[in-house]
This record gives structure tokens, sequence and C-alpha cells, in this order.
């Protein structure tokens, strides 16, 4: 069997392994490339990980003609130019997220859903040490870059980055049967 097609079987599969991987393998290529477009590493970062997000939620209906590689690379453009679009957007109709109508057809068991998920996704991040839970609501809740994460607690953008990823593998596993729901509120929360 061949690279491509081992790798779109174990997506398909949920072989975590196979997109740990991938993961590994382009997600810095692929920031820096994004970074191009976008111009911060931050948002770039942003941008790679809604991708990774958005392979694994659709797993079943992936489909790469072409080198994992090349896919990974037209997806990361496309993601930055479309967001580049909406940021002009943004400004040039100055949008505040406080004053944009809620998502319609919002109905009472799908807020209480939303509450129990928001009070599980809190006692996961309750879990995470002392430390490791300050960087990562200070990046999620308070919307801080990593540069102002350093500075704020006078420690390195490296253990920024590397306190952020152990967060997220920490939580990934332990919301795992929630993923598919908390990925699609965090980027209808992005789109919003």
């Amino acid at each position: 069997m061949d690279e491509l097609k081992r790798i779109q079987k174990g997506l398909k599969e949920g072989d975590i392994e196979v997109f740990e991987e991938i993961y590994r393998l382009y997600y810095a290529p692929l920031c820096f490339y994004c970074l191009r477009y976008v111009g911060d590493m931050e948002e770039a970062k942003e941008i790679v990980q809604g991708l990774f997000m958005k392979m694994w939620i659709r797993k079943d209906d992936l489909k790469i003609n072409t080198s994992v590689k090349a896919y990974l690379y037209k997806s990361v453009q496309n993601y930055a130019l479309n967001y580049l679009k909406q940021e002009q957007v943004k400004k040039k109709y100055k949008i505040d997220k406080e004053y944009l109508p809620k998502a319609a057809g919002v109905n009472g068991q799908q807020k209480l859903e939303e509450e129990e998920l928001k009070i599980t996704i809190k006692k996961a991040i309750l879990k995470l040490p002392e430390k490791r839970r300050k960087i990562f609501e200070l990046n999620r809740f308070d919307n801080m870059k990593y540069q102002q994460i350093a500075e704020h607690l006078s420690i390195s953008v490296k253990t920024v980055e590397a306190q952020m990823s152990k967060s997220l593998e920490f939580l990934r596993k332990e919301l795992k049967e929630y993923l598919p729901l908390i990925l699609w509120l965090s980027v209808w929360f992005y789109m919003n």
C-alpha cells in the first residue's frame, strides 16, 4: 500500500497515530507557510490548527487526490486567504463580536448541551497543572499571544508553546468523546 492510501485509510479509520504523524511532520512548516500570507505567527498557528481540526472532523469524507503535502499546503493557502478576506470585512464594517446576533435556531436543548459542555470543559481545564492552566487560560480566554504570555509570566516563548501543546494534548484525550461538538463550537465562535 502506498503512503497516500495508508494515510487516507488511517484517517478514515480514526487512527490517531496516523493523524499525529501528519501533524508532527507538517504543523511547523505549514505555520511558516501560512505566516507568509497573514503576517502574524499566532494567527498562522490558529489557521493551521483549524485545518487539522477540520481534517479530523471530516476524516470520513476526506479525499486527497494529490500528495498529502500538496493537499495540506493548498488547504492552508485557502484558509489564509479566507482569513484575510474576513479581516478586511471586519475592518471595513468595524464588526464588534459583542453586537453580533446569536446563531439562528439555537433552541433550549442546544443551549443545555452547550452549558453541559462548558462545565465539562471547565472541569477538564481545572485538572491541568496550575502553571499550564494559567498559560492555557491566558491564551484561550484572555486572547493573549504566546509572546505576551511569555512576557507576562517571565518565561520563554518556547515554554509557553510547550505548555500549550501539552495542555491541548491532555484536553484532546480528556474530552475525546466531545471532540466533534467542541470543534463545531470553536469554529462557530471563531467565525463569529
